[in-house]
């Protein structure tokens, strides 16, 4: 049996709409955001979970609820699983970033894994504590489902990191809407990405949701 683990972008925030940084802030989860969660619940509780590995922020536990009490899990909250430190841009819209820290934001946008958002943090300092978790959950469990509910910036530096991207493109070669489920599977050869950013599961009207 293969060792699955199933990559949960949290639910939709009033920050994955207006596009604003939000990393340590503890933002909560719209009534969208509700609904995507009892819709991950609704699709997926019929499968066997071995564990579920949660990020300890107020939307990522919100999303995770509904399924992990559907089919009885207990959350393992980790900190290697948070989003991305915004530093002095957290709450901020790219464009007041562009304007008042100009020199880091051309920086970031050019070189994301070794230059942060200003007292923020690197991609590269990201993929090594998120890979801790990822490393963690493999030494634990040799086969079966697992579910990891975390961030935009997170997970798609994490998928980058498994699948040999170059940690700095990791805007520009991978997308995960909110509430989007990315499937990977750990096989002979290493790890497979076997789905991308998946929202089928909501209905037509959450899928409409942009969800940056």
């Amino acid at each position: 049996m293969t060792l699955t683990l199933y990559f949960v972008r949290h639910g939709e925030t009033q920050y994955s709409i207006s596009g604003g940084y939000c990393g340590d802030l503890d933002a909560e989860l719209t009534p969208n955001g509700l609904k995507m969660a009892e819709a991950l619940a609704t699709a997926y509780k019929s499968l066997d979970w071995a564990a579920a590995y949660v990020s300890p922020m107020k939307r990522t536990i919100a999303t995770a609820k509904p399924l992990c009490d559907a089919v009885g899990l207990d959350m393992q909250l980790r900190d290697g699983l948070k989003e991305i430190r915004y530093g002095k841009w957290e709450g901020q819209t790219a464009e007041y970033v562009r304007e008042h820290y100009t020199e880091d934001y051309i920086r970031w946008l050019t070189e994301p894994a070794w230059n942060p958002p200003t007292g923020g943090e690197t991609s590269v300092h990201i993929a090594s504590r998120a890979s801790l978790v990822v490393a963690e959950i493999q030494q634990k469990y040799t086969s079966g489902n697992v579910l990891v509910v975390s961030h935009k910036a997170t997970i798609r530096i994490l998928l980058c990191s498994l699948l040999g991207i170059d940690l700095g493109r990791y805007r520009d070669r991978i997308n995960t809407l909110a509430g989007s489920i990315s499937v990977v599977k750990f096989r002979e050869h290493g790890p497979l990405l076997d789905v991308l950013g998946d929202r089928s599961y909501m209905s037509a009207e959450l899928r409409a949701l942009e969800g940056t």
